[in-house]
């Protein structure tokens, strides 16, 4: 195995080690080599991408519509840029069958990714674990303990369903840990209670998301978090004070929605 193999699985098994239920890996997302750099200097102790941010950021829409050539691209580019372990979101896996689901697996790993995100986009469970295998098999085969985290998207279950979320939840995480996932992802604001059940229930290390409408870290974490990531919140923010200044100078000809505490001179230093 060489060299760079070797640190390969190292990061992967490291990744893996950070999911500690209480004491969870905290992850504000990043979308391009500025932003990944952004989190690794404040103290991140990895870098989790946004695939919505990275399809945004590369004049794509959100939701199977970015080629899995952009995606990797992209976070090879932010695994260079970066000390610490890179987990990346590849929606569906940048494809719509098993063979597609590998060759982008085999293309993620080979530029040095070490976990991944796979959301079922509540297509039916079968489908689902299936492309969560097809994942496990093609890392497998690289020699890559690559931590799946399979993002289950029960949240968009219809109002009337609500009642039918946490067992569903259940059963498809039960599924996609047989096929081979390393941890579930809840995506939603979720009460404490909601956290807690779940954690107690599913198998795998519990990834949940923090953003403005959420709960915090600290109550996620004492509920029984494994992993809280920021998902697309951040790279919206961003996105949502570009459109904020803009209008602002178009329309009023000031320019108070510029004034940032990181300025020209830190972000140069961060990409020199």
């Amino acid at each position: 195995m060489t060299k760079v193999a070797v640190e390969l699985v190292e990061k992967a098994r490291h990744l893996h080690s950070l999911h500690q239920p209480g004491r969870p890996l905290v992850l504000p997302n990043a979308w391009d080599v500025a932003s990944a750099r952004i989190v690794e200097a404040a103290g991140a102790a990895a870098v989790a991408t946004t695939s919505a941010g990275i399809a945004w950021s590369l004049g794509s829409a959100d939701g199977g519509r970015l080629t899995r050539e952009a995606g990797v691209a992209a976070a090879a580019r932010i695994v260079e840029a970066v000390s610490i372990p890179v987990t990346a979101d590849i929606e569906r896996g940048y494809a719509e069958d098993l063979p597609g689901v590998a060759e982008t697996i085999r293309a993620i790993v080979e530029a040095g990714v070490v976990g991944v995100n796979i959301e079922d986009s509540l297509g039916p469970v079968e489908q689902g674990a299936a492309r969560i295998a097809a994942a496990r098999e093609a890392a497998d085969a690289l020699g890559v303990p690559l931590f799946i985290n399979a993002r289950i998207d029960t949240h968009r279950l219809p109002a009337q369903e609500r009642g039918r979320h946490h067992e569903e939840t259940v059963t498809r995480a039960a599924a996609y840990a047989e096929a081979g996932a390393s941890g579930v992802f809840v995506f939603g604001a979720l009460s404490a209670e909601a956290v807690a059940a779940l954690a107690k229930e599913i198998t795998l290390p519990l990834n949940v998301t923090v953003a403005a409408d959420t709960l915090p870290v600290p109550t996620l974490a004492a509920a029984g978090a494994a992993r809280i990531s920021a998902g697309a919140s951040i790279a919206e923010a961003a996105y949502a004070l570009t459109d904020r200044a803009a209008r602002e100078i178009l329309s009023q000809g000031t320019a108070a929605a510029t004034k940032a505490d990181l300025g020209w001179v830190e972000l140069n230093a961060l990409l020199s």
